[in-house]
């Protein structure tokens, strides 16, 4: 038996930051009004040419750095990210080249926000399996790309980024007493589609199209879906909230994020906040968060590392591991 260990992270986020001061030049908006509703003061906006594939490709560096590992290693890469560089080949195949490796598989998953916990648990399942010793799990978006830039209430909410994480297999079940990925809980209801998509694509309208949400509906079932999904990780490996050091959501909305922690009963200096720093970078939120509080020596080894987040789709999922 084998379980996933994270033994590296990684971030990248575009050189070009916009404020909300910046964007109120644009769109009827304030700092003040976006501050207020969902605690984000600027965002990352990738440069013309500057696609998912070199952000991704940043974050993936930056993460075999810090585990101190060679790219020759990677067995396995999973790039979660809802704007992929062309309709195909995989984004991630793109990122495999470019590290100079070749052979083992690599693809993208879409799940949109959800994307980056997506991708590790398909990850940590392939090292359950024997069938990876070394993957390397990406979330990674260019969502200025398809916002519609003159919609305030959707365009002040997004910004580019990309995070990455190496997970190492070990031998031995993934339990409270060891470190590793303990499990992960994923879920779906695609009778929410028109709460939040973009509305385009090659099937439909060979177009990219544009984001479109539904923001207080969203709000609504994310607060549930969240809160229930962690609730079901604790609960599968005998945790009570009190148990979790650190929760690391999805950077979607300051309001989202602290109703869902009150739900859980969790303390606010126990929640990763980054929201404030580079919006809502869809898959690339928990990776870039993650990184930023190991980077700080927030999270240390032991703590037990909650991650979760809720995307289009719907889609949700938790992660809870030992770190």
């Amino acid at each position: 038996m084998f379980r996933s260990v994270i033994t590296g992270c990684g971030a990248y986020l575009p050189a070009h930051c916009v404020t909300n001061d910046e964007l109120a030049e644009r769109v009827d908006t304030s700092d003040e009004w976006i501050v207020e509703r969902t605690g984000i003061r600027k965002r990352h906006i990738a440069a013309d040419g500057e696609l998912t594939s070199d952000l991704a490709q940043a974050a993936a560096e930056r993460a075999l750095a810090n585990a101190g590992i060679p790219a020759g290693e990677i067995d396995l890469i999973v790039l979660a990210t809802s704007t992929p560089d062309e309709t195909f080949p995989a984004t991630a195949t793109t990122v495999q080249a470019r590290l100079g490796i070749a052979g083992g598989p690599a693809f993208d998953v879409q799940a949109v926000c959800s994307g980056f916990v997506y991708a590790l648990a398909v990850a940590d399942n392939f090292v359950r399996a024997g069938q990876s010793k070394t993957a390397l799990v990406i979330g990674a978006e260019t969502f200025s790309r398809i916002l519609d830039w003159e919609d305030r209430a959707t365009c002040v909410l997004f910004g580019d980024g990309a995070g990455a994480v190496v997970l190492r297999a070990e031998n031995g079940v993934a339990t409270n007493g060891t470190r590793g990925i303990l499990s992960t809980h994923l879920h779906a209801d695609g009778r929410q589609h028109d709460m939040l998509y973009v509305d385009g694509g090659p099937s439909s309208t060979q177009t990219t199209g544009y984001l479109r949400m539904r923001g207080r509906e969203v709000f609504r079932h994310a607060v549930v879906n969240l809160a229930e999904v962690t609730t079901e990780a604790l609960a599968q490996n005998g945790l009570e909230a009190d148990d979790v050091d650190w929760l690391v959501p999805h950077q979607a909305n300051r309001r989202i994020i602290d109703h869902t922690a009150r739900r859980l009963g969790l303390a606010p200096e126990k929640v990763v906040l980054t929201v404030e720093q580079h919006g809502n970078t869809s898959a690339a939120s928990v990776p870039l968060a993650l990184d930023q509080a190991v980077s700080d020596g927030r999270i240390k080894q032991g703590d037990i590392v909650l991650m979760e987040a809720m995307g289009g789709g719907f889609t949700w999922g938790a992660a809870l591991a030992r770190w």
